[in-house]
This record gives structure tokens, sequence and C-alpha cells, in this order.
């Protein structure tokens, strides 16, 4: 038996319990957990933003050593340091055809699946987006983990799964920001700071935080700010004054929300790129009207994961690690036991701090 964070249905608050892993099947790995990132995508699955089948175990961010693995596993071995893939990709749907891995249209069908019961009463329990991180241990298919390059520490690594591959993509892979420009980033939480990381790593000239925390200004600027913007109705214009009234070229919104969706896109330049990262509710419509749109020539796109590669992005983004270009240790505002994710969860809500880390 191991403790688990148990999500019993949409809504309800989550519950530290005990729960009973099976071994590793044909083609799955049981991994102990160092350590997993509280992610507002969790919160999201909570209040019914995102959907997955419940009860579930949330958590997917995170990076833990290889237990034991199950029959035609070859990839991996006791003991192996692995990275938690949340979203693997299957290699065969049309996304997968033409190299987008990002949009694998299977890539959450694991989330369906029964891999553990509560151990009170034998209640099924179903792996939230794949991995289930907010255990101990957990079991999951062998194309969920990935090998830890050398030199990344173990516990920290948790943060390659989610943040910081979503807001180095973001930057490199959806905005392609190139040395020079000016950038935006919407929202200082843990893929905010990421991806602000992730600017000063491309080269940005000048790198805006936008926040509507005055307390997270020196979070953000020990992260690559040069600038920082405390949220108000005039943001886009400040943003446009910063840079001597053209706007920034790249805005990326890692928030969710329409209004800041809207402020982002009318902070960047004529013709210049917003890119969305923050996953938002049905209920957040954003309008433009059409003269707008041919007269700014803006683009606006959405931003999965990145659209990373996991396998291939993270062995960059270890290099920069090795190098110092990318501290993943700067990212963690709390570092937190199974028990306090409810108070983290809270904190998030109330756009306090940046990354919470569960360390087991």
């Amino acid at each position: 038996m191991v403790r688990a964070a148990v999500l019993p249905a949409v809504g309800s608050p989550l519950e530290i319990t005990e729960i009973d892993l099976p071994d590793p099947g044909p083609g799955q790995a049981r991994v102990r957990l160092a350590a997993a990132g509280v992610c507002h995508s969790d919160l999201s699955l909570t209040n019914g933003t995102m959907r997955v089948p419940v009860p579930a175990v949330l958590g997917h961010e995170g990076a833990g050593t290889v237990v034991s693995v199950g029959e035609g596993v070859t990839a991996m071995a006791p003991g192996d340091p692995v990275v938690l893939n949340w979203a693997p990709s299957c290699g065969s749907c049309p996304a997968c055809a033409r190299g987008e891995v990002w949009l694998c249209g299977n890539a959450l069908t694991g989330a369906a699946n029964v891999y553990a019961r509560r151990a009170t009463d034998g209640t099924d329990l179903h792996p939230g987006l794949n991995v289930a991180a907010f255990a101990e241990e957990t079991v999951v298919a062998a194309n969920c983990v990935l090998p830890l390059p050398e030199g990344v520490p173990l516990t920290d690594a948790a943060l390659l799964g989610c943040a910081v591959l979503t807001g180095y993509g973001a930057v490199h892979h959806a905005a392609r920001v190139r040395a020079g420009e000016t950038v935006a980033v919407y929202g200082v939480g843990g893929v905010g700071l990421a991806t602000l990381q992730a600017a000063r790593i491309a080269g940005a000239e000048r790198i805006v935080a936008v926040d509507v925390s005055p307390a997270k200004e020196d979070l953000a600027r020990s992260a690559g700010a040069t600038d920082y913007v405390v949220a108000s109705d005039t943001t886009a214009k400040e943003i446009r004054k910063l840079t001597g009234g053209e706007g920034v070229d790249v805005a990326v919104e890692c928030v969710g929300r329409a209004v800041t969706i809207r402020t982002a896109w009318e902070s960047t330049r004529r013709g210049g790129r917003t890119t969305v990262v923050g996953i938002g509710g049905k209920d957040q419509q954003v309008t433009f009207n059409a003269l707008e749109i041919f007269h700014w020539g803006r683009t606006l796109s959405g931003c999965v994961y990145g659209n990373s590669d996991p396998s291939a992005d993270l062995p960059v983004l270890a290099e920069h690690v090795r190098a110092g270009r990318l501290d993943l240790g700067a990212l963690v505002t709390d570092r937190i036991e199974l028990e306090d994710i409810p108070g983290a969860f809270a904190n998030m809500e109330a756009g306090k701090g940046g990354r919470a880390l569960v360390v087991f």
C-alpha cells in the first residue's frame, strides 16, 4: 500500500488515503516518486474545467526512480531515475503522422483505465492524466516514462514533466522567439516563471512580466524579467509605452482568462504574435471585430504542452540545466508534503507563489 491524494468526485476535496497498487503488467513500470509539482491543471480537474474519469489520483508532473518493470519493458530497469510524461504520443494517429506529437489524439486514453484501488473499500481508481503523481508510488505505461539525463537533480526534475516543457516550448516552438525580440509574459506562476527563463535563454532583449500580485516582482525579475507590470485596465497601454509605443513582438498568456488573452493580444505590436498557454473554461469567451483583425495583422495561437516532443526536448532542457542557463529550483516557491496540496490549490486560486513541489 502507498499513500496518495484521491479526487473522489468533481468538486469534492482531495482525500489523502492509502491505495493498493498492482505489480506492473506487460508494457508497464512501477515508479517511486521523488517529487511532484502542483500544477494549475490539477486544480482545473478538481473544479471540472477539465474532465477525467473519477475517482482518480491526480498529479501529472513528477520524477522518481523505477522500482520494477513488467514483461516486455527493456528501455528501463529498476533503479533508473526518470521523468513522467503525462501525454505520451501513440505514433500512429493523424497528428503523430504529421509530427505534431503534442496533439496526439490518443495521448490520454490511459486516464480511463483502472490502475489501482482504494485500500479501505476496494474502490476502483483512475490515474489522473495518465500518471497519478500525487502518490508515493505509481504504475504507468512504459511510454509515460522518460530517462532523466545526467546532471539534473531528481527532485527538481519533476518540473521538467510539465511546467518547464510547457514554458520553454511556448517560447521556442510555438511563439518562436528570436534573439533581440521583446516579450511579455502574463501570469507569474510555475509555467510563467519557466516562460520567463525560456525568453531569457532565447535572447529576448526586453522581457515584461505581468501579474495581478505586486509581491511577485522579485520572483519575476530573478527569472529574467527586465520589467514588471501589475495587471490593471491599462496594462496593454503600459506595455506599449515600455516598447516605444509599438507593443511587444510576442506575448505569452499563461493564465487562461478571456480578459488576459485579450489584453495580451492588444499588447503586441502590429504583426506581433500572441501565444495562449493558459487553460480556461468554456465560459471564457474572447471577442474580436473583423476590422481590428485586419488592421493589426497579429497572430493568435494556442499552445498544447509547449508544442513539445518530450523525448526530444528533455535532453535539450537538461543541457540548459547543466550549463546554468535554466534554474529549476528557482521555479519552486514552496516545498510541501502530500497533505499540503489543498493549501497549494488555495494559493493558486489566490494568485500566490510560483510552483509548489510535493517532496516525498
